[in-house]
């Protein structure tokens, strides 16, 4: 492949920021918590898919920080380990929060944060599916 062919593919295909990713699943988490809240008239119902939205948003920030971090490492070995080290962290994160939540939320709804964390995870996948959906067809390079 040439450079100007790389160049192409590039172009018709750009990179989506993983920190808007975040800010999406952010957002949707909030939208998420307003409707549980609104639609059960409970606010623990809201603060339950609250937490659920920020124990995917917390664990992610946190290695997307890790992983931009690592960009530069030029040893293909220590990146993969890197990668592996924060996904780890990320997971462990992640299960501590939910251990934590009935401590943390008052009256907790698992029904309520289980809804929060699903769909607020679930921002990946529109996210992939909305860079995919304009995308170009290689064929006219």
């Amino acid at each position: 492949m040439t450079h100007e062919e790389a160049q192409k593919i590039r172009a018709l295909n750009p990179a989506v920021s993983v920190w808007m990713v975040l800010a999406g699943q952010a957002v949707v988490g909030l939208l998420v918590a307003l409707l549980a809240w609104l639609l059960t008239g409970q606010s623990r119902m809201g603060w339950s898919a609250a937490y659920g939205a920020l124990a995917v948003v917390i664990p992610a920030a946190l290695f997307a920080r890790g992983l931009s971090r690592q960009k530069s490492m030029a040893h293909g070995n220590s990146a993969l380990l890197g990668f592996f080290v924060w996904e780890l962290v990320k997971i462990a994160l992640t299960v501590a929060m939910l251990f934590a939540a009935p401590r943390l939320i008052a009256d907790l709804s698992w029904l309520a944060l289980l809804a929060g964390f699903v769909v607020t995870m679930k921002v990946y996948w529109v996210a992939m599916w909305l860079r995919l959906a304009p995308a170009k067809s290689l064929k006219n390079i």
